[in-house]
């Protein structure tokens, strides 16, 4: 509850009116029985006189009128509470998500964290506004009834007495069914979702495979999945429904049934006798609606621990204990002493294993091997989008772990292998480099990674609006503005991960001489799996199975180093072919 407590809080009126206005409504509720009653009763016994109707119809006026602006009250509280509770359990589920490092992203997948911050905040809102309508509403109208029902006529209240307690085991078993199905469903939103996510992000490789029918199969099943585990859940609110009538209904009728013989006996008036049965009726109606508000509980409380496993999450990677907080990044020399690391860490297999390397400030380093063989997981361990197992890494003399983690990573350039860009104009996604760069600093970045060449083709130029994910890019031009968006921070360190690998080789020497030419003080890493992009390169790494086989220049490793002359030449076989 201290939790929750901090997003009430802020709101702590509205969550208080909001109950206040639903107990005026019940206080009307309460009396508007008695008033009708007193007219059965005068009208039975003939003393129903035009100024006592008047004076009846102005109170049941009166008491409408307050339960109207009790129940107007409520409505609009309860909904402004849950609506700015829902806000800022949201903003603070993105905020948590954006500090998640690698490690706490790759565990939760993306569409089980876009669910978690849409349906399942949803979900928690729905449950305030319920909360707030009803947590008051409810056990007033039950003990208001009781009493009310009592002071009528004790001994009929035993009908209550008897249909009430099974009525309230039959909703607990109810519930205790519930829980676990409803929490089964926020799991298929999950999969449903990433199912989405995954076929419009790779739309294209759908489309070129042709396996639009494959997908829409995928989604079938995996949708007729979630309608099969809604449907379970769902189930129980169906028969939550005719189970409850059953007791009310059934409950009236015993009401009736023995209420007659006592109005016939001359013990209870007719009129207070259909008071009794609005009471019956209202006290059983507010044990459907605490039932409902249950059920309700126990779907949010599913999605309430999704939300505090988001929230809970221990972020591995932070600059909370780190010794430098105002140092940054001056020359930019790297230093790899012992480093392992292991993507699951009850893995026997070592993703790095015991890496020693020095990478000097201002030189150009390549590196190259095959596929999956760490060469990215190398260099994310220079800004820390991982962390080490073993070992450390040093820049400038200093543990990476030493640094803030903005000043590291605001001294560091990375283009990485898949080309992200936003929604939004060019111009806006290059200012993610430096938000303050001026429109000469913008074109001559753009101009060093050859992107301004097609740019200056486009009719509104760095104004033009780019599709989500730069979609109306092609793969070339989305590398090249990455990389321009990169060389705008003027940082001090510039890893270039298979960066090129879209370009025409043209190009990429274009790229690879301004890079030379104008940042000669930066510290350049270029992961390439074309070996004519590291060829010229000071020192060149070869990897391979998370270990380094060999460090030097080209032609020394050509002589020496029999996976990188594999590698060289195979490639130029080919292009003789």
């Amino acid at each position: 509850m201290k939790r929750w407590f901090k997003y009430v809080r802020p709101y702590l009126k509205s969550f208080i009116l909001g109950p206040v206005g639903m107990i005026i409504e019940v206080i009307g509720e309460m009396f508007m029985p008695l008033i009708l009653a007193m007219i059965i009763n005068d009208a039975n016994a003939g003393t129903l006189t035009v100024g006592s109707s008047i004076g009846y119809a102005a109170a049941l006026v009166g008491i409408v009128l307050l339960m109207m602006g009790g129940g107007v009250a409520g409505a609009y509280f309860g909904a402004k509470a849950s609506v700015n509770f829902a806000a800022d359990l949201r903003r603070d589920l993105y905020s948590r998500v954006q500090r998640y490092s690698f490690a706490n992203i790759d565990k939760f997948s993306a569409s089980s964290l876009v669910t978690r911050m849409t349906n399942d905040v949803t979900q928690l809102q729905n449950f305030v506004n319920m909360l707030l309508r009803m947590a008051l509403r409810s056990p007033g109208m039950f003990i208001g009834g009781i009493v009310m029902a009592i002071s009528l006529k004790p001994s009929l209240s035993v009908v209550l007495a008897v249909t009430m307690p099974m009525m309230i085991v039959a909703i607990l078993i109810l519930i205790s069914f519930s829980f676990p199905r409803f929490q089964l469903m926020q799991k298929k939103i999950d999969k449903l979702n990433g199912t989405v996510r995954e076929n419009v992000t790779n739309v294209r490789v759908v489309k070129s495979f042709v396996r639009e029918d494959y997908e829409i199969e995928k989604f079938s099943r995996d949708n007729g999945d979630l309608k099969d585990t809604g449907m379970r859940a769902i189930k129980i609110m169906i028969y939550m429904g005719p189970i409850m009538n059953l007791f009310m209904y059934a409950s009236v009728l015993a009401v009736i049934w023995f209420g007659h013989k006592i109005v016939l006996d001359g013990d209870m008036l007719v009129g207070d006798l259909s008071a009794f049965i609005t009471y019956t009726t209202q006290i059983l109606s507010s044990l459907m609606m605490v039932t409902f508000l249950l059920m309700s509980t126990s779907r949010s409380m599913a999605s309430g621990k999704r939300i505090c496993e988001v929230l809970d999450e221990k972020i591995d990677i932070d600059d909370t204990n780190c010794l430098y907080p105002e140092r940054k990044i001056e020359s930019g020399k790297i230093e790899f002493e012992n480093v392992s690391y292991r993507y699951y860490k009850n893995s026997e297999e070592a993703v790095l294993d015991g890496i020693n390397l020095t990478i000097d400030a201002g030189s150009t380093v390549g590196i190259i091997g095959s596929t999956g063989c760490g060469k990215t997981t190398l260099i994310s361990m220079i800004p820390r989008l991982y962390d080490t197992d073993l070992g450390r890494v040093l820049i400038d003399g200093t543990d990476v772990r030493d640094y803030s983690l903005v000043n590291l990573r605001d001294g560091i350039g990375i283009v990485l292998q898949k080309n992200l860009l936003f929604s939004g104009t060019i111009k806006e996604n290059l200012l993610w480099g430096d938000m303050e760069a001026t429109d000469d600093q913008i074109k001559r970045a753009a101009t060093h990674s050859a992107a301004d060449k097609f740019v200056s083709t486009f009719t509104d130029g760095y104004d033009t609006m780019l599709d989500k994910g730069g979609m109306n890019l092609s793969g070339g031009q989305k590398q090249r503005l990455c990389i321009a968006r990169a060389l705008i921070k003027k940082p001090k360190i510039l890893i270039l991960d298979d960066s090129t690998s879209a370009v025409d080789t043209a190009t990429e020497t274009q790229i690879r001489s301004a890079l030379k030419n104008d940042l000669s003080d930066c510290t350049k890493i270029i992961i390439a799996q074309r070996i004519s992009s590291v060829m010229e390169a000071d020192k060149i790494i070869v990897m391979n199975d998370g270990k380094i086989t060999g460090i030097g220049i080209h032609k020394e490793l050509l002589d020496t180093n029999e996976e990188y002359g594999e590698i060289y030449y195979s490639q130029m076989d080919k292009k003789e072919a």
